[in-house]
């Protein structure tokens, strides 16, 4: 993997005329963890497909540069809610799935690497049928990961999972993404809380910051100041839906 750049997006965007976003910057540190929270409808999962140079159906007046000044879309890797596994390939098939899509020899050491670190070994030849929910999540985690780029996307990744689930995701992604630059939009504040170097609630009229305990990253979740974070945002996110 190259070393990860930092990302700045800058600009505003409409559809069909009407504004979606307002004109607003919005900056990845390099290596670290971005956050961004806002009401359905206010454009976050718009920023994520902007920067991976996805259909958006939106007008966006603006720029996406990279701290190293090379293209930004081309090292991204995306992770969307749905897990978008392949019913009919084993783990082992899916997690391998972009090579093959790309006509590319499958890297089989990297592939026994990510078993191992994502827990999938014992369940390398089922189908996704044959997952739980939190299994399957891994599964895509690994996909992800398979990729090896420098600058993840994870849109609601974790969000249909029940609450240990999910934490315990956090925790393994927080692991498995160490140096990379990531950017989460979430509904959920205490995602939010545990997971932000920085973190942001976006608005239709823009961003506003809020302030990451100053804890590393994955923060505890019963931490008093996990849990002042996740007050403060879902207070903020309440104000700013009303």
């Amino acid at each position: 993997m190259t070393q990860a750049p930092g990302i700045t997006l800058k600009g505003q965007a409409s559809i069909e005329g009407r504004q979606l976003f307002a004109p607003l910057t919005l900056s990845l540190d390099a290596g670290r963890w971005t956050c961004l929270l806002g009401g359905s409808g206010v454009g976050k999962t718009t920023v994520l497909r902007l920067m991976a140079d996805l259909p958006t159906g939106a007008d966006f007046d603006g720029e996406i540069l990279a701290t190293d000044k090379t293209p930004v879309a081309e090292r991204i890797a995306y992770m969307a809610q749905d897990d978008l596994l392949l019913p009919w390939a084993t783990v082992e098939k899916n997690i391998a799935l972009g090579a093959r899509l790309r006509g590319q020899k499958m890297d089989a050491v990297r592939v026994e690497r990510l078993l191992d670190r994502c827990g999938l070994h014992a369940h390398r030849g089922k189908k996704p049928s044959e997952l739980s929910g939190g299994q399957r999540q891994r599964v895509a985690l690994a996909r992800t990961l398979m990729e090896d780029k420098p600058i993840i996307l994870l849109d609601e990744p974790f969000s249909a999972l029940d609450e240990k689930t999910r934490a315990a995701m956090q925790d393994l992604a927080a692991d498995l993404l160490t140096n990379r630059t990531v950017l989460v939009v979430t509904h959920d504040p205490g995602e939010a809380a545990r997971l932000g170097h920085a973190i942001y609630v976006m608005t239709a009229a823009g961003l506003t910051s809020v302030a990451p305990p100053a804890s590393s990253v994955p923060r505890p979740v019963d931490a008093p100041d996990t849990i002042t974070c996740r007050s403060d945002l879902l207070r903020l996110l309440m104000e700013t839906t009303t």
